[in-house]
């Protein structure tokens, strides 16, 4: 039996040791957390949006992110000092412009895909993870921001995605409790939401079961490969240990670029920081006036996700500040106002904020295949899209390694324009 290692205990990486471990692989995870998903899959938006595909590298998103560079409250905030990698990463940013098309439509084309396999993995472990299949309704407050989605939706569309413009009356009707005036907006019934934290710990009970050796509160130091095996190096007060392994697969979200380039490999993967609130809903009349369809406020970039009876999530924003994980509170106050604006039978007296480190390539696409060496894979750098691409993707790699080393395979999506 063929050994591996998956480095990463969030989505992706628990993803990735479920599909190997089905294939019939040894595997053992490393996690530096005691637990898994506690870092970008602990409190993200929620949604599995497959209406969300539409990648940042566009014309607008540069003049958007030049206006707001100087306010603290923007949805894009870039920090202006200069680092060789920011400035790399934007300049393969806008190198990626001419293929936005392209790359929208191929995302749409593989969330459509891993909604197939994560709700098939639910329902197989039997996890519990507050689905809602009620679709998600893109509100605009502008005719701009309305032709704008109308030219995504054909480009979804492409990718296989039906979606459906809506009036204002419409939108009250598909989500009554909206407050506010808007332009119109654009609906994806088969769109759905769910906690990621919730399936991702389900799914990590589930890969124990099936026998993955999770090593949780290990911090990997080192990794290495000689063509033929893996290393990974764990470090402790004890020493130095190092493990051998058929083959690596690095799913390590933003510490993925740094183990790349121990591997040989260039993975340009930035921190790109994301912010949310959960919003408990302590009281009837909050419970009454909190959203049960999804949103995307396409000009706030703000998105939610009602988790249950009790909770309510508004997530967003995004912010280059290299890797700073701090909970700035000028960044929290717009997320609460929204709800005030949006929902104002909402209580926001009990809200528990959180910010995670989305790991982002220029392309906004995930690096989903083999590095130099043989043994060595990857599946990181999914953006704000984890959650929704994790499935997918994580089939995909099972089958790049099993090809690689030997094992079973099955059917996947298509790889085009995916393994960057």
């Amino acid at each position: 039996m063929k050994t591996i290692a998956v480095i990463g205990g969030g989505i992706t990486g628990v993803t990735t040791a479920y599909a190997l471990a089905k294939r019939g692989f040894a595997v053992t995870l490393f996690e530096k957390h005691r637990y898994a998903a506690m870092e970008t899959s602990f409190a993200n938006g929620g949604q599995l949006s497959a209406s969300n595909a539409e990648v940042w590298n566009h014309r607008s998103t540069i003049v958007k992110g030049l206006k707001w560079m100087l306010k603290n409250d923007a949805p894009l905030l870039v920090n202006p000092k200069p680092s060789w990698h920011k400035l790399s990463w934007f300049a393969e940013f806008i190198g990626s412009i001419p293929n936005y098309d392209k790359n929208t439509v191929e995302t749409a084309r593989l969330a459509i895909a891993a909604r197939e396999h994560l709700f098939a993995w639910a329902d197989e472990e039997g996890i519990d993870f507050d689905l809602k299949k009620k679709g998600i309704l893109h509100i605009y407050r502008d005719k701009a921001g309305f032709e704008h989605a109308g030219k995504v939706s054909r480009l979804l569309a492409e990718g296989g995605l039906p979606r459906r413009s809506v009036t204002p009356e419409e939108m009250r009707d598909i989500e009554p409790t909206l407050a506010g005036k808007y332009y119109g907006g654009y609906f994806t019934e088969c769109d759905s939401t769910g906690d990621i934290h919730k399936f991702t710990n389900g799914l990590a009970a589930a890969i124990d079961r099936l026998g993955v050796r999770c090593l949780y509160g290990e911090d990997v130091k080192a990794v290495s490969s000689d063509g033929k095996r893996a290393s990974v190096t764990l470090g402790s007060s004890a020493g130095d240990e190092v493990l051998q392994f058929d083959g690596l697969v690095v799913c390590a979200g933003t510490a993925s670029r740094d183990l790349a380039a121990q591997l040989g490999d260039r993975v340009n993967i930035y921190p790109v920081k994301g912010y949310s609130i959960t919003v408990n809903l302590n009281d009837e009349l909050s419970r009454v006036s909190a959203p049960t369809v999804s949103l995307l406020d396409d000009e706030t970039k703000l998105v939610t996700s009602r988790l249950g009876d009790d909770r309510f999530r508004v997530a967003g924003t995004a912010e280059f500040n290299g890797y700073n994980r701090d909970i700035r509170a000028d960044r929290i106050r717009p997320l609460v106002e929204w709800v005030n604006q949006c929902f104002p039978g909402v209580n926001t007296r009990s809200v528990v904020p959180w910010a995670g480190l989305r790991p982002m390539l220029p392309n906004m696409m995930p690096k989903v295949g083999r590095g130099k060496s043989p043994c060595v894979f990857y599946n990181t750098g999914h953006g704000h899209l984890g959650w929704t691409l994790s499935a997918v993707t994580a089939d995909m790699i099972g089958d790049v390694v099993g090809q690689a080393l030997g094992g079973t395979t099955a059917p996947v999506a298509s790889a085009q324009a995916v393994c960057a």
